[in-house]
């Protein structure tokens, strides 16, 4: 299912929330249903079958529980088991929604919101609607929301498939932008924990001080700040799995204490004597390159052993070939759907350019360079002067085409750079280069050149 197609009902007793919200989602999907009175929720779904309904947490005492979001929560999936429930709730509510996921709410969101990560929300719920009913073999892999038919890319699909069923802790590896945290959500999304919760933490990000309570937890009084007990994102992923990005970034006594959680799998919320058992799926992910991992004055090689049952490596979107076209016209179509523009034709010298780039910041940086080209162009084909890379990327990808050892990468840059010194010519740039032309011919085709 697509955006345009969705039904969407809010229920909020905020009239400036639920205003805020239509004007947002009206024109991306086919219907916005609105509603302050969380008591008609039951004649609203009753008479219209909904998508996705976004529902507030908190009402004025309608249900004197102190979990409103909760309590209807509980009350959709009642009567509609399979629609999509998204939370809205504040910061001090956060443990509140950790509880909606284990009751069956499918995400939730933090106020105050970002336009885009509610939009990104909805999307992949609906794309994840799609995929269940089209995809009703367990033993099919689901992979929705990663786009790709290069060899590339297959040999991924083909590791998810055999590791995401099992509760192998899985190491993905690889550069900013290759789309980690797709494939995180794949393994949890194919296997036998795909309706438990899904946590991500950015360990990366954390300080030493927040490191422990917020992947642990504490109780009240613990330090100055801590008001009332607090979940940590272990026990929230309690049943589910846990995906800690950045794994690589974190200091080694950080590493000490996630080792001694992972070996025992009890956790200690700070300023508590009391143990509490966890049962997750680990998966890490990092931007580092082995051989830094390897040394263990940045990183401890039993960790490594722990968090890297099975490791899968995410291909850059230089190596990828044919992927670029695709994910170019994906994206194309997303961001013209966001925009309200009319669907896009593409000229044959924009995807050329497209191709010829390295794309250092990956996926990432054709995702962001593609919605720049859909915002700022004026008529509805995509030309090469509508794409536009910073000095800072043209930079990076020079650095990136002299320092790769892949021999694919290395014979496309070597191709292109004679290429551009001849201007063009085949016959120059195949003598320069010591092989035929019908050789040059074949290596260009090979590599869509």
């Amino acid at each position: 299912m697509v955006l345009k197609e969705a039904t969407i009902l809010v229920i909020d007793d905020d009239v400036d929330v639920l205003t805020a919200l239509r004007l947002l989602l009206k024109p991306l999907v086919k219907e916005v249903i609105i509603e302050k009175n969380p008591s008609n929720i039951g004649a609203q779904i009753d008479k219209k079958s909904f998508d996705i309904i976004i529902l507030d947490m908190n009402f004025n005492g309608l249900v004197n529980t102190g979990n409103e979001g909760i309590f209807w929560l509980n009350e959709i999936k009642k009567s509609r088991p399979d629609t999509d429930v998204v939370l809205i709730t504040a910061y001090a509510d956060i443990d509140l929604a950790i509880r909606a996921l284990k009751e069956g709410a499918s995400d939730f969101l933090v106020k105050p919101w970002k336009n885009e990560k509610i939009i990104n929300t909805i999307s992949l719920l609906l794309k994840a609607r799609k995929s269940n009913t089209t995809n009703k073999n367990p033993q099919t892999l689901s992979t929705s929301t990663i786009i790709g038919e290069s060899d590339a890319i297959k040999d991924v699909f083909l590791k998810l498939k055999k590791v995401a069923p099992t509760d192998a802790n899985v190491l993905i590896l690889g550069e900013n932008g290759t789309g980690k945290d797709l494939i995180a959500r794949a393994l949890h999304d194919n296997s036998n924990r795909r309706n438990k919760p899904f946590v991500k933490v950015d360990v990366g990000a954390l300080t030493s001080s927040l490191f422990e309570s917020e992947l642990f937890g504490y109780k009240k009084g613990a330090f100055t700040d801590a008001k009332e007990d607090r979940t940590g994102r272990f026990e929230a992923a309690n049943g589910g799995t846990l995906f800690l990005d950045e794994i690589g970034n974190i200091t080694l006594g950080q590493q000490v204490r996630l080792l001694t959680v992972l070996q025992n799998r009890l956790v200690t919320p700070l300023g508590s004597n009391q143990e509490i058992p966890i049962d997750i799926r680990l998966i890490c992910a990092t931007n580092l390159e082995p051989k830094v991992l390897a040394d263990e004055q940045k990183f401890r090689k039993d960790l490594i052993y722990r968090i890297n049952t099975v490791d899968i490596v995410m291909p850059p979107l230089r190596d990828r070939g044919t992927d670029i076209t695709l994910l170019a016209k994906h994206f194309i179509a997303i961001y013209a759907d966001k925009y309200n523009k009319a669907q896009f034709s593409l000229d044959s010298g924009f995807i050329s350019k497209l191709k010829k780039h390295d794309f250092p910041g990956n996926v990432r940086e054709l995702q962001y360079v593609l919605e720049r080209a859909v915002i700022m162009t004026d008529g509805n084909v995509l030309k090469p002067e509508d794409l536009v890379f910073s000095t800072i990327e043209r930079q990076t990808t020079k650095t990136s085409s002299t320092t790769t050892m892949n021999l694919d990468s290395i014979e496309k840059n070597a191709i292109l750079t004679v290429l551009e010194k001849n201007k063009g010519n085949v016959s120059k740039s195949a003598k320069e280069l010591g092989i035929t032309r019908a050789a040059l011919y074949r290596r260009l085709d090979k590599y869509e050149l």
